[in-house]
């Protein structure tokens, strides 16, 4: 009976394997499309990559020069901000300088009777030059050195022994701070 029922029951039909999958004995031709298609496949991933490259390599460039822009940024902020402190340093002791003189006018013409009121004087004064000078501000006597337009500024003229073109008296002297002028030194100068 079981033969009887197995006679009966028709065969399935046999599954035909997938054209684009490779098998044991398929058609050469097929496998030929198939190994080119997977070569063209892998020159398209190569070319995607060589891409991908190109863009990161663009990218890395790109990346590394808006580093350098914003290094050269902040040197030139740091430039800037030293620069305006030295203006305001500069402008303050435009202020002083002043105050300075007169200092040294009153020491000048002091009263030796009046000794405790120029010991004031002369203290305000020492300490005033003082704070200066750690501030990087220095004084300069230009007495007896030929005349320099750019540090000197002559207020008159006179006859003098040693020839012309040199500084012969100095009514105010000068102040620098660093290489810059801050005020010219006041002189007359031999003609």
């Amino acid at each position: 009976m079981i033969e009887e029922i197995r006679e009966e029951v028709p065969e399935e039909p046999t599954a035909q394997p997938d054209p684009a999958e490779p098998a044991g004995e398929q058609d050469p031709s097929t496998e030929k499309e198939y190994d080119k298609a997977k070569e063209e496949a892998a020159e398209e991933a190569a070319s995607d990559d060589a891409a991908g490259s190109d863009d990161a390599a663009r990218y890395l460039e790109l990346a590394q020069r808006t580093q350098a822009e914003l290094e050269n940024l902040r040197k030139r902020a740091a430039r800037d901000i030293a620069q305006a402190g030295q203006r305001a340093k500069a402008n303050l002791v435009r202020e002083l300088l002043p105050v300075v003189d007169n200092l040294e006018r009153a020491l000048a013409t002091a009263n030796p009777e009046e000794d405790h009121l120029a010991e004031g004087v002369r203290l305000v004064h020492v300490e005033l030059v003082n704070t200066l000078e750690r501030n990087g501000i220095k004084a300069f006597d230009p007495a007896g050195e030929p005349f320099d337009p750019n540090v000197h500024e002559a207020i008159s003229m006179r006859e003098g022994d040693n020839g012309s073109g040199l500084v012969l008296d100095v009514v105010e002297k000068g102040y620098k701070l660093g290489d810059n002028v801050i005020r010219p030194a006041r002189v007359v100068v031999s003609s």
